[in-house]
């Protein structure tokens, strides 16, 4: 009977039981009694095993069964036990779906009464129980005695596998499911599996789309009000923790711990697959994909998938267009905060990342790190298709395109595609003609960055690159290496049309333009047509007239740089190109192969109108004008015209009464160099030129073939 009276009291809610003094009443004394030796701190129920001490007797025989593992109350559903009857009654709601108590400002419901109180205080936004550490308050006291041990660094779990200590004894359960393997909340939209309920009902949030929890300052929401108080701090600036090593500043303690481990070297996640190790468990689960080839996240408007969702994310905006990261110094925008912040540091010109071996620096430690590779010799990446090996995966996969033929990118104004979206953006500004890099130093502007440092060192005269094998230096390493294959001899680059073989591919593709008659420069002042965009440019020259390269011996200019450096060898006397069958030398490479066909007989150009070949091409196109009548080259002085420029500017030197090549020997002098060398000959007395018929010689090859034709009958 006296219980049904106490039980009465819950439906008429009578609390008869005061105490006057923190303004406190209860339905039943006994209530009244513990509550005072709550406020008394008196607990003079204490545990032998442990110095833990209890209120009641009652709570103490609770506890005492952690010790002895009793756990009495068994679920018939799915045979789990419980130290309490009272646990056991409100697990049996989750089988039978019960949830009594019902929230009146949501349309949330509670198996357990403490449950939905808990949640009410959600609502009206009360937190009763404060830490005396700091500001922080809590809606229950034992989410308090949790955050208490930050301060005490009280860790009283540990887990005998790997000796990993845990606050609280559920986290010390969840940790040993990943020793276990096991995960037993599965979801039912997809395959995967989680250690903890809680995680499993977040990533269903994935599939519902439901993000419940918004942001006041923008319109922004999350699945989690831990992810929103992250994301918070990015309107607050706030960033608590300090690295003590480099002073950077972090929001989240978890970012600063990982980044910690940059300045210790610690990679504690292997590789089972390779040898690489990582930081965090995140960034191993992400690298092992690559060995599983595993993409879940895939784009849907192009056929592109992805091994995260961030990943993702970043690659639709490239679809969208969306630009959000603005650089305040320049009119360029980024998708992604961090190629902004990359950028820029070529504004302030910083480089933190420094190589020990040489005096570079870099804005990246990435880009640090390809370049120690260098220096190491290091090239991980093989290729299967042959024994080529490379620095970064990166270029291994577009080495990998010459094999497949794969050309993702295509040209949206003409019917070119590209490996690489970095080819196809420099392809493009030939269209919009976009020359955005100025160069300083003079009125030059090129498409790319990479481009306009190559031109600084023009002007700085730096070449870092030295050849080992003879005292000539380079701007570029690609320039070293093409180099290098002059020594070495090697041309792995052959013609299929006619066997010719290259140092370099890209002079097999000019070539391979001959033989397909493909020329897509056209020269807008005229209808000449060339197979590079630098013939072109160099021939656009002679319309404007512009000859920006000259020489500081005397007052010639040129229209290329490299015409200026061949002149500038007849002033020194240099001709590092010696022929091996007999004494001459040339200024040129091209002059000597031109030469040595002299010696093989080699004349491959042949003239479709008549029997005659000719060494080069030019000579031939030369020739062709006499069968068609063309002189393009008309004198301004008198009516006669020519078929080469060259032949025009020695023409015109009669007019013009000048002989800059003097003889040393006497007072004559001539218009062109080659008169000058024959007429030297009669004070050297040299004549080269041999008959073969009769023991007679002769100063120039001109006159030996006219003596030639008294041998064999033939009319000059």
């Amino acid at each position: 009977m006296k219980d049904l009276m106490q039980h009465q009291s819950v439906h008429v809610e009578e609390k008869s039981y005061k105490y006057t003094e923190y303004n406190k009443v209860f339905r039943r004394k006994k209530i009244q009694e513990q509550d005072l030796q709550i406020y008394a701190g008196e607990q003079p129920y204490e545990c032998t095993q442990r110095d833990k001490a209890f209120i009641t007797n009652g709570n103490l025989k609770q506890h005492q069964k952690v010790h002895t593992r009793e756990k009495p109350n068994v679920c018939t559903e799915c045979n789990k036990v419980f130290r309490k009857k009272n646990n056991l009654k409100q697990h049996q709601k989750i089988h039978t779906g019960g949830k009594p108590y019902q929230c009146t400002e949501c349309d949330k419901a509670f198996i357990a009464k403490l449950s939905l109180k808990v949640h009410q205080q959600v609502h009206t936004g009360e937190k009763p129980h404060k830490c005396t550490q700091r500001d922080k308050a809590f809606i229950t006291s034992g989410k308090l005695m949790k955050y208490q041990q930050v301060h005490t660094g009280k860790k009283l779990y540990e887990y005998t596998e790997c000796k990993k200590l845990f606050r609280r004894k559920n986290n010390l359960k969840q940790h040993q499911k990943i020793h276990t393997g096991e995960k037993p909340y599965q979801c039912t939209e997809c395959d995967k599996a989680f250690i903890a309920k809680l995680s499993l009902k977040v990533h269903q949030q994935v599939h519902t789309g439901e993000k419940p929890h918004k942001c006041t300052q923008s319109d922004k929401a999350f699945i989690t009000s831990g992810n929103l108080m992250k994301y918070q701090k990015v309107h607050t600036g706030e960033k608590p923790y300090e690295c003590i090593e480099c002073n950077q500043l972090f929001r989240r303690k978890n970012n600063l711990k990982q980044h910690q481990k940059v300045h210790t070297g610690e990679k504690t996640y292997e590789c089972t697959e390779c040898d690489k190790a990582f930081i965090t468990n995140g960034e191993l689960k992400n690298h092992e994909k690559i060995h599983t080839g595993e993409k879940l996240y895939k784009c849907t408007e192009c056929v592109k998938a992805f091994i995260t969702n961030g990943d993702l994310k970043r690659h639709q905006k490239i679809h969208t267009g969306e630009k959000p990261y603005q650089c305040t110094e320049c009119d360029k925008a980024f998708i992604t905060k961090r190629e902004l912040k990359l950028h820029q540091k070529i504004h302030t010109g910083e480089k933190p990342y420094q190589c020990t071996e040489c005096d570079k620096a870099f804005i990246t430690n990435g880009d640090l790190k390809r370049h120690q590779k260098i220096h190491t010799g290091e090239k991980p990446y093989q290729c299967t298709e042959c024994d080529k090996a490379f620095i970064t995966n990166g270029v291994l996969k577009r080495h990998q395109t010459i094999h497949t033929g794969e050309k993702p990118y295509q040209c949206t104004e003409c019917d070119k595609s590209f490996i690489t979206k970095v080819e196809l953006k420099q392809h493009q500004i030939i269209h919009t003609g976009e020359k955005p890099y100025q160069c300083t130093e003079c009125d030059k502007a090129f498409a790319t960055n990479g481009t306009l440092e190559r031109h600084q060192k023009i002007h700085t005269g730096e070449k870092p690159y030295q050849c080992t094998e003879c005292d000539k230096a380079f701007i570029t390493n690609g320039d070293l290496k093409q180099h290098l294959k002059v020594h070495n001899g090697e041309k792995p680059y052959e013609c299929t049309e006619c066997n010719k073989v290259f140092r370099i591919k890209e002079s097999l593709k000019q070539h391979q333009k001959i033989h397909t008659g493909e020329k897509p420069y056209q020269c807008r002042d005229c209808d000449k047509a060339f197979i590079t965009i630098g013939r072109l440019k160099r021939h656009q020259k002679i319309h404007t007239g512009e000859k920006p390269y000259e020489c500081t011996e005397c007052d010639k200019a040129f229209i290329s740089n490299r015409n200026l450096e061949q002149h500038q060898k007849m002033h020194t006397g240099e001709k590092p190109y010696e022929c091996t069958e007999c004494d001459k030398a040339f200024i040129t490479n091209g002059g000597l192969k031109r030469h040595q066909k002299i010696h093989t007989g080699e004349k491959p150009y042949q003239c479709t109108d008549c029997d005659k070949a000719f060494v080069i091409n030019g000579l031939l196109k030369q020739h062709q004008k006499i069968h068609t009548g063309e002189k393009p080259y008309q004198c301004t002085e008198c009516d006669k015209a020519f078929i080469t420029n060259e032949v025009l500017k020695r023409h015109q030197k009669i007019h013009t009464g000048e002989k800059p090549y003097q003889c040393t020997e006497c007072d004559k002098a001539f218009i062109q160099s080659g008169d000058l060398k024959r007429h030297q000959k009669i004070h050297t007395g040299e004549k080269p030129y041999q008959c073969t018929e009769c023991d007679k010689a002769f100063t120039t090859n001109e006159v030996l073939k006219q003596h030639q034709k008294i041998h064999t009958g033939e009319k000059p």
